[in-house]
Order: C-alpha cells, then sequence, then structure tokens
C-alpha cells in the first residue's frame, strides 16, 4: 500500500526541518570564526515560486475559499548564504539571537510535523485493523 501524497509532504518536511536544525547549529558554532557567513536553506521560498497544483476544497459556507494553491515538493533545499545581515569586525555576521530564535521555531515546526506523522500513522494503522476484523 502507498503512503499519501500529505504524508509524503509531511515527511520531506521533516527531513528539511533537520537538515536546517544542522544548517543554524553550524551557524552558532562559527559565531567566532573570521568572516563566517550566516547560511540558510532555501525551501519555502522556492514553493512559493513554482505553484502547480491546486487542491480542490469542499465549500461549506459562502466565505469559504474554493481552491488552496499547493506546489510540489522540492526535496533538494538550497544552502544559501544570508545576504544583508550586520557584520562585525571580524567580517562575521551571524547574530546568536537571530540563530536561537530561528532553531526555536524550527524546532516547534519540526516537532508539529512529527505529531501529525505520528497521527497520521495511528490513524492509518486502525483503518487497517478495523478492516481485518471484517
Amino acid at each position: 500500500m502507498e503512503a499519501s501524497s500529505i504524508t509524503n509532504k509531511l515527511f520531506e518536511q521533516l527531513n528539511f526541518r533537520g537538515e536546517r536544525q544542522k544548517v543554524i547549529s553550524s551557524n552558532i558554532a562559527n559565531i567566532n570564526t573570521p568572516n563566517y557567513k550566516t547560511k540558510d536553506l532555501v525551501f519555502e521560498d522556492e514553493l512559493s515560486n513554482s505553484i502547480s497544483n491546486s487542491l480542490q476544497l469542499k465549500a461549506t459556507n459562502s466565505r469559504h475559499f474554493s481552491t488552496i494553491n499547493s506546489s510540489t515538493m522540492n526535496s533538494n533545499p538550497k544552502l544559501t548564504e544570508v545576504k544583508n545581515l550586520e557584520e562585525q569586525n571580524d567580517g562575521n555576521n551571524v547574530n546568536l539571537d537571530t540563530q536561537m530564535s530561528e532553531m526555536s521555531k524550527n524546532k516547534i515546526l519540526f516537532d508539529a510535523i512529527q505529531s501529525s506523522i505520528k497521527r497520521d500513522s495511528r490513524l492509518f494503522r486502525s483503518v487497517i485493523e478495523s478492516s481485518a476484523k471484517n
């Protein structure tokens, strides 16, 4: 049986969040490295630039949206240098407060995605168990 496309997208996002955590940790580890430039993974930006699918929704109220644009996930996020950040005298532009904030946001998203995958797995398992009893 094949996993749902939503489950696949959740796993892609989970992988992305794990990789992003590594990049943020690397930025923090290099806070005192002369001329080190802050790095980030580009993923969400590329999603918004490549809209290709449209998800049809059931409208139960006249104020509901009829469609949501979604795009195919780019499973290969791109490591980029963050531009226009204030540099210190040694040329390093890592801001500890910003990186710690980004790390916290990333962890919250990682945990939420992981929770969604677990919930999806429990639902899938209950459907299988239920159909096996019949």
